[in-house]
């Protein structure tokens, strides 16, 4: 998956104003670990600061692996020498749904928010990944998981952000997983949005004016490719911005109208993708994001 000598350059001029891309919204590129999944810690990290990135949201079982070999805080020293900070990092399933996975996603929970914190991270995204059948009745009790999960993350002040998903039988829309933050109304369990999520889910434009002010504490954004159809399509099949169908302007536009300032976080699934080399990707990244928030 090689970029043109034209694209490398456009990309290259993007990554040396630094990724953060200082426009008039306060966005900034971020990448997310998920997008060179096939690389270690340390390439992964070294790529993206060699394209301009400056900052990530850092995959924490990755980071684990890096630390586990270099000694605690051995993550975190790598980040500041690259300059790169920890936007966000990622993640934790199965918090929000009773069942046999939620007593073993609540104890690693526990070590990922201790890891968050050495990062330098102040959020972890809950993606709600529920795939039972739930009535109205059950929702009382995801208020309780979520309580639950968000009392261990405040001593590392860590805030948890419950991310929609488009096939969770829970939590798949924007009016509800802002109904769910709300209802739970704990200082350290926030709304966040997934561009791909929202534009292949059953949420609908108009949703997002249902968020407040300062609502929306993280993105992850990518764009929704024409095919495959939503029905069949799978979390591989996200594109990079500009490239599919999904009205990437508007929707930063609206983000920016309700007071979002920070990370736009690159998030890909595309197995040749996650084992392209890891700047090359990112530069790539910079070159279809910026011109969404310059």
């Amino acid at each position: 998956m090689a970029l043109s000598a034209g694209v490398t350059a456009a990309a290259a001029v993007a990554g040396s104003s630094s990724s953060s891309a200082a426009s008039n919204s306060g966005m900034f590129i971020c990448m997310h670990g998920m997008t060179s999944r096939g690389f270690d810690f340390r390439a992964s990290m070294e790529g993206w600061a060699k394209a301009g990135i400056t900052a990530a949201e850092p995959d924490l079982p990755t980071a684990k692996v890096f630390e586990d070999a270099n000694g605690p805080g051995s993550a975190r020293r790598l980040m500041d020498d690259l300059g790169i900070r920890a936007a966000s990092s990622t993640n934790q399933l199965f918090l929000e749904e009773t069942g046999p996975r939620r007593p073993q996603a609540v104890e690693d929970l526990r070590w990922k928010v201790e890891l968050a914190e050495s990062l330098g991270a102040d959020r972890l995204v809950v993606p709600s990944a529920a795939n039972q059948s739930h009535t109205m009745d059950d929702y009382d009790q995801v208020f309780e998981n979520l309580h639950e999960a968000a009392e261990i993350a405040r001593p590392h002040n860590i805030a948890l952000m419950v991310e929609f998903t488009r096939l969770s039988t829970l939590i798949s829309t924007v009016r509800t997983s802002l109904d769910v933050v709300r209802n739970v109304n704990h200082p350290n369990l926030k709304f966040m949005i997934d561009v791909y999520h929202f534009w292949a889910g059953m949420s609908k434009f108009e949703d997002l004016d249902l968020i407040e002010q300062g609502e929306i504490h993280h993105v992850h954004f990518e764009d929704t490719p024409e095919p495959p159809h939503f029905e069949v399509a799978e979390r591989m099949h996200r594109a990079y911005p500009g490239e599919g169908v999904a009205p990437l302007q508007r929707i930063v536009d609206k983000l920016t109208e309700k007071g979002y300032s920070r990370a736009l976080s690159l998030e890909l699934f595309d197995p040749v993708v996650q084992n392209t080399d890891p700047e090359e990707v990112a530069r790539k990244g910079i070159e279809t994001i910026t011109p969404y928030i310059t």
